[in-house]
C-alpha cells in the first residue's frame, strides 16, 4: 500500500469507501479528507476490485449489505488474493452474528449507521495502526 502525496508533497493514506448508498459515497469522502486522508468512493465491491485502487488502499470502509458481492464476501476475496487491507464495516443492520463473524475474520472495526465523526476517526486510527 502506497500513501498518496498531497499538493504539499506530504504522503496521505488512501481510504476507500465501498457502499451502494449514494449519500454515503458523497458524504464520507469529504469527511475523510477533513480528517487529513485521501479518499475514493466506489458503488460496489466489483467496482472497487476492478479499479486498481486495491494496492493503494490503506484502509477500506465497507458496507455489509450490497447488491452483488457483499462486504463480507469482498473481505474474503481480498484475503484470498493476499491483499491484507484493514477493513471497517459500516451497516444499518444491527445483526450481532454478522458483527461477530466479520470481526473474527479480521475486520478492524464495525460501525452502525448513523455513526459519529469521532467513532469513524477512532476506527480509522485503529485500522491504520494494524498496518
Amino acid at each position: 500500500m502506497k500513501p498518496l502525496e498531497d499538493s504539499g508533497g506530504h504522503e496521505r493514506p488512501l481510504l476507500s469507501v465501498v457502499d451502494d448508498d449514494e449519500s454515503i459515497r458523497e458524504s464520507l469522502p469529504g469527511l475523510i479528507k477533513e480528517f487529513g486522508f485521501a479518499a475514493r468512493a466506489f458503488s460496489s465491491a466489483e467496482e472497487f476490485l476492478s479499479s486498481g485502487a486495491v494496492a493503494e488502499t490503506s484502509c477500506l470502509i465497507l458496507d455489509v449489505s450490497m447488491p452483488g458481492m457483499s462486504g463480507p464476501e469482498l473481505q474474503q476475496e481480498l484475503k484470498r488474493r493476499g491483499d491484507e487491507v484493514p477493513v471497517i464495516f459500516i451497516t444499518a443492520q444491527k445483526d450481532e452474528r454478522i458483527r461477530a463473524r466479520v470481526l473474527e475474520q479480521g475486520a478492524a472495526g464495525f460501525l452502525l449507521k448513523p455513526f459519529s465523526d469521532a467513532a469513524l476517526l477512532s476506527a480509522i486510527k485503529t485500522a491504520l495502526q494494524a498496518i
